[in-house]
C-alpha cells in the first residue's frame, strides 16, 4: 500500500480497499453495521489494533486524512496480525468524505474535552464512532458544531489526560454492541 499522502487518498478515497467476501448471512455476528473512524491516526500499532478489533466486531474501519505513517509500516501490519484480509478498510480525503460515504449513519464523536459519558448514549446500528489523533485529539470546531453527539470516556484520576486510542475505541465499541444486542436495561 502506498504512504497516506492525499494523492494516494484521492486515488482510493471512499472504496473499501481491503475487505472479504461476507455475505449477507454472515452480517448476523456480532454487529449488523457499525463503523469506526479514525481521524489522521499517527501510531501504527493503534491503527493496526483497532483493524484487528474491527476485524473480530465486523465493523467497517474509516480512516480520514493523512496518517502519520504508510500503511504499510510493519508495526501496523503486525498490530493487525493476519487478519487485515478480514477488515473492510475505507479511506476518505477528509471528514465531508467521511460523512458522505455513510448518509444514514449518525456521527459520535470521542474527545477528553466533553462531559457526556458514552455509557448514556442510546448507540443504533449504523452509528459511526468518531475518534481523533493520539496526540490532539479532535478539533474544537468539529465538537463544537457536534455538541450534541460528543461523548467522553471518563477517568477518574484527573493527572491522566486520555486513555490510549485502541483501548478507547473497544470500550466504546464494545459498549454499542452491548446495547444493540443485548435486551434494554430496566
Amino acid at each position: 500500500m502506498e504512504l497516506m499522502t492525499e494523492e494516494g487518498l484521492k486515488m482510493h478515497a471512499t472504496k473499501p480497499l481491503i475487505s472479504t467476501y461476507r455475505q449477507a448471512a454472515m452480517y448476523n455476528c456480532l454487529t449488523e453495521m457499525l463503523h469506526v473512524a479514525l481521524v489522521a491516526p499517527e501510531i501504527p500499532p493503534n491503527t493496526g489494533n483497532i483493524a484487528r478489533l474491527c476485524a473480530a466486531t465486523d465493523a467497517d474501519l474509516h480512516i480520514v486524512g493523512v496518517t502519520g505513517f504508510r500503511m504499510d509500516d510493519r508495526a501496523l501490519k503486525r498490530a493487525g496480525l493476519d487478519y487485515w484480509d478480514e477488515v473492510t478498510l475505507h479511506r476518505h480525503l477528509d471528514i465531508q468524505e467521511l460523512w458522505a460515504s455513510a448518509p444514514d449513519s449518525r456521527f459520535l464523536y470521542f474527545s477528553t474535552k466533553v462531559h457526556r459519558q458514552y455509557w448514556d448514549w442510546n448507540y443504533e446500528d449504523g452509528d459511526c464512532l468518531v475518534f481523533g489523533p493520539e496526540t490532539r485529539g479532535l478539533p474544537e470546531t468539529l465538537l463544537s458544531s457536534n455538541a450534541d453527539r460528543c461523548l467522553t470516556i471518563p477517568m477518574a484520576n484527573a493527572n491522566v489526560r486520555s486513555l490510549n486510542l485502541a483501548t478507547s475505541v473497544g470500550i466504546v465499541l464494545y459498549e454499542a454492541i452491548r446495547q444493540l444486542h443485548l435486551p434494554p436495561r430496566k
